[in-house]
Order: C-alpha cells, then structure tokens, then sequence
C-alpha cells in the first residue's frame, strides 16, 4: 500500500481515510518523515522557516467547562488562584509585550459567564487602538461560542462584530480530538461537548473573512482512527472554505501533558517524539490543502521541535513570551528571538519573521 501512497502523493492526489490508518499504525517513522518532507518541499520550496513574535496572555482563569485534561482552570472566582482581569489590566500587559518586540499577542481565556461580550469587543478595539502595530490573535471556538451564548446573538453576528472591532484571525484552540466519542469522555460539558461546535465556528469564520488555525491535542485517550477524522474535519472545512475571504493557515498539533489534571489517571504515559514526527509527518502528507505545518518546540522540546523541521513543517511557531496553560501542567519551555533563529538555523533552515498571516515581515507576499 505504500508504493500506492507514494504514487498518488507524487500525482497529487488525496489519500483516504484507512490510507492515512495505515501510514500512522504500519509505516516506519523513516518513511513517514521522508514522504512528508518531499511534500514539504513540493508546497514550500524555499529553505525559510517562519516564525513570529508573539506572546500569549490569558485574562481568566476561571472556567465552566471542566475538561478533563485541563490543569489551568478554576471553578470559584473566590479561589486565590482564580483571575479575571479588566481590558485596562490587560493592555498593560500587551504595552510589556510591544517593548519586547511582539507583532501578535495570542490571547485565550476560560469560559467566564460572568463577562459580557462587550469585553471582549473592547478587548479587540483598544488593543489596535493603543497598539496598532501588534495583531490580535484572540479567542478560540468555544470563547466564541460562549459569547455567542451570552450574548444570545448568532455565532456569525459575534463574528461579524469582533471583525468590526478590529479582529482578523483566531487561534485553533478547543479542538483537541474532532470526534464525539472522545469528546464525551474529556470535555463533556458545552460548548466543548461536540465537534460541530468547533467546525461550525471555524467555518462562519471563513465565511466572515478570517484567517484561522487548526490544532490537535493527542497523546491521551484517542486511537488511530480519532485521529484521522481530526484531520478530515479540518480538511473538509478547507475545502468548503475555497470560495470565502478566510481559510486556515496552518495545522499544529501539540501532545497532552499529564501533570494536575484529572485525565492523567487514564493516561499513565505522554507520546514521546517519535509519536509527535509521525503525527507531524501524517498531517504534511494528510492535510493536502493546508499551507502550513507548524512545528512545536515549545511543548515538545527544542530538539523535537528541530527534528519536526525535517518531517514536514515548515514553520517553527512563535516565541511566546508568556505562557500558563502548559505551565499549570509542568511543562516549561522559554527562548527569545535569537533563540528561536538558533534553534532553527542549527537545524539546517534560514529563520524568516512572519505576521500571523503568514506574511514575511518587510515583504507583501504570503509563504506558501
């Protein structure tokens, strides 16, 4: 089946479902990682790695989601641990993330019922109001779906008036597994509780005009198949988005950490790297209509994250200054600007700054 793979990946054609079983249960990482990278090369022929300057801040923890998996939320605002921080608090913060040279802030919240949707609005307004020259990069599907519920306007309207406030992409996040049999096991509660939730926000947003990423949380509880159709919702809605202003720009996957979460009693074990390049690699090779694989040295390691370079990505993420969610996991991984043109450098590539459009900072052209 292999020889048959390689033929129709060489004639650009799509694999299928139990095609991409196959590659993940019975093809050596070896061949994984040389097919994905002659794909890599095919889409983006260039020796460039992206990267961005961003940081990531959360404006509260405080959730009503209870998965499983998640070591950052908490329940009662009372809890000293608990935050919820205003847009004045907030902007500070951004102000820090400037002076440190970030074009994105990646911004990411609990699902707060107690915060009414003008929050968020003001959130996105003040920010390119007082920041202009940094991107907000904000909410994942389930926060748009909990402004939608509080708002009690349509998932389309949310959409429509962040774009107006000054919002052009969102982040992939709430995705982890797209398929309802996991999703009943480790995020039972809505607007995380099914799939639709997450495609039908990502595919509005297409239809309004915004760029978006897709992720994957593996490692816990899903088997081959889940992950397969985790890839080909997001494929489908790339290819239902061919005629819209917004599409999705990049794939990344990152493995489930165990520490302080509930769902670690199920999972005795994290996927190593050699699980992480063959997911890497089946999504080059799966993922036909995305333009980018990003690869993750910040939850899987600098070196893993290097490696992944020659499995099919092609982009190295960004610097994320600050970070909690894998923190709260004990996971922990820092670097600067310099360090991130290291890191990929020493893997053999030439570091490129990117905008969260996947434009190369100082041209007007997109990669890929």
């Amino acid at each position: 089946m292999l020889n048959n793979i390689k033929e129709k990946v060489h004639n650009n054609d799509r694999i299928t479902f139990d095609e991409g079983i196959f590659l993940l249960e019975k093809v050596s990482i070896y061949d994984l990682g040389q097919l994905a990278n002659n794909i890599r090369r095919k889409i983006n022929p260039s020796n460039i790695v992206t990267f961005v300057i961003d940081t990531n801040l959360n404006y509260t923890n405080i959730c009503d989601a209870f998965c499983s998996f998640c070591s950052f939320y908490r329940t009662d605002p009372k809890d000293p641990s608990a935050y919820t921080f205003s847009v004045e608090e907030m902007m500070k913060k951004i102000e820090k993330a400037r002076d440190k040279g970030c074009t994105t802030v990646l911004m990411q919240g609990g699902l707060n019922s107690e915060l009414p949707f003008d929050y968020y609005k003001k959130m996105v307004s003040e920010t390119v109001r007082l920041y202009p020259e940094i991107t907000p990069h904000y909410y994942s599907a389930p926060e748009i779906m909990k402004m939608s519920e509080v708002s009690k306007k349509s998932i389309k309207q949310v959409l429509i008036e962040l774009k107006n406030s000054g919002q052009r992409t969102i982040p992939g996040g709430g995705s982890e597994i797209l398929s309802n049999s996991i999703k009943s096991q480790i995020s039972r509660l809505k607007p995380k509780n099914n799939i639709d939730q997450w495609t039908k926000v990502h595919s509005i947003a297409h239809e309004v005009g915004f760029f978006t990423t897709a992720t994957m949380m593996y490692g816990h509880i899903e088997k081959s198949n889940h992950i397969i159709e985790t890839l080909s919702h997001i494929r489908n809605i790339q290819d239902n988005s061919k005629n819209k202003q917004g599409s999705f720009t990049a794939f990344i996957p990152w493995s489930y950490k165990r520490e302080h979460n509930p769902l670690s009693k199920k999972v005795l074990k994290e996927a190593g790297a050699n699980q992480y390049l063959k997911i890497i690699a089946l999504s080059r090779i799966f993922l036909d209509n995305i333009p980018h694989i990003q690869a993750s040295w910040f939850s899987e390691g600098y070196s893993t994250g290097q490696m992944a370079l020659h499995y099919g990505a092609d982009d190295f993420g960004g610097t994320l200054f600050d970070e909690n969610v894998m923190l709260a996991a004990g996971f922990y991984n820092r670097t600067t600007i310099e360090g991130i043109k290291s890191l990929i450098n020493d893997a053999g590539f030439n570091p490129s700054q990117r905008t969260t459009e996947y434009e190369i900072v100082g041209e007007k052209t997109k990669v890929g």
